[in-house]
């Protein structure tokens, strides 16, 4: 297969586990015989340094012409004043709208040997396997804000239409079909009148799928749950700032954000890729960060965009086998681990992946 790939390492560790991403990716290629070009771009608070836009239009354009996006992450202190009207999250924002990426796929599975490594009992952890699908171009971060009575009171607006909303809904079971057919939709129905707008549309969507379980959660007791009881949990369908938040929290189930992958969707095939977690500038070049989520979203880029589902299962099983052999990076460590750095981990994996072929 032949496939563009356009790489945005963005800001702080995003170049450092963007490199071990794309250390599998060609290891991916050669052994299978595939033909990847990669192209790299700038995004974020760089982008903001050499060009002064956050997204610069070459970076929109290359995403466009491109397979799917493989990205690191924007943003850190130096572009973190509040009043900046130029931000590198801007750029994010701007690039999920742009390429009409309106769900983001957020899996959260534990693997067996990293059991350990949560603060959470591991009789409440063991069989956690759920995916947070969150709505991702509508919502309160695409709504109008502003400042009135001379910028001393602040609004921000959450918005959905009927459309948004049931066209993230109905990826939802989908999805859930292809897993154990339960769905949770999560909402504010009790409060806010978008979230009565939600509910009403996910139960209207769920009886076109009679196969499917449905569920409805308010989120303040789905963020209880979570913790409480995660393997009861198969697919969650969420708005945008609702799953930026409950997808953090559940990225502790995994043992470190350093492990969750995302997917950012549009229509039919193309999608960008990346870690869950942020910059972490004061990690970066430091050959530390764990690049394990970056590798994840890259098998996540062979699954859904390139159709390449023995190459995406080869890798996770690689990442399963590093861990089960007691290799960590300092985020996952527990007693009796061997430590090692961002760069061994990646090797590490690339050379599990190569022997399992």
């Amino acid at each position: 297969m032949q496939a563009k790939i356009a790489v945005l390492p963005g800001d702080g560790i995003g170049a450092d586990v963007i490199a071990e991403a794309l250390k599998v990716l060609r290891a991916v290629a050669q052994v299978w015989g595939h033909d990847f070009l990669f192209e790299e771009a700038l995004i974020g608070g760089i982008a903001i340094d050499q060009t002064g836009d956050p997204l610069p239009q070459e970076t929109l354009d290359l995403c466009r012409a491109s397979d799917a996006v493989l990205l690191g992450a924007v943003g850190g202190p130096k572009w973190d004043d509040p009043k900046a009207k130029v931000r590198p999250e801007q750029g994010l924002l701007g690039l999920r709208k742009g390429l009409g990426l309106f769900a983001n796929l957020r899996p959260v599975k534990l693997i067996p040997a990293l059991l350990n490594t949560s603060n959470i009992k591991p009789e409440a952890l063991r069989g956690t396997d759920l995916l947070v699908v969150r709505e991702l171009t509508g919502g309160i971060y695409f709504g109008e804000r502003g400042r009135r009575d001379g910028g001393k009171t602040a609004y921000d607006t959450m918005i959905y239409t009927e459309a948004e909303v049931e066209r993230v809904v109905r990826l939802a079971f989908e999805l859930a079909r292809k897993r154990r057919k339960q769905v949770t939709s999560v909402d504010k129905a009790n409060v806010l009148e978008s979230s009565r707008l939600w509910r009403e549309t996910a139960t209207r969507v769920a009886q076109d799928y009679p196969d499917v379980e449905f569920n409805v959660l308010l989120v303040d007791a789905c963020a209880m749950y979570l913790i409480r009881r995660p393997t009861s949990f198969d697919v969650l369908v969420m708005g945008n700032m609702f799953g930026d938040i409950l997808t953090d929290e559940a990225s502790m189930l995994a043992g470190s954000m350093g492990m969750l992958p995302s997917a950012s969707l549009a229509e039919g095939t193309f999608g960008m890729y990346e870690p869950i977690h942020g910059s972490a500038p004061s990690h970066a070049g430091k050959d530390d960060a764990n690049p394990i989520a970056t590798i994840l979203s890259a098998a996540m880029l062979l699954h859904y965009s390139l159709g390449l589902e023995e190459e995406a299962r080869a890798i996770e099983a690689a990442v399963e086998q590093v861990l089960s052999q007691g290799l960590r990076t300092y985020d996952i460590a527990e007693p009796g681990s061997q430590v090692i750095g961002t760069r061994a981990m990646g090797d590490a994996i690339v050379q599990a992946l190569v022997a399992g072929r």
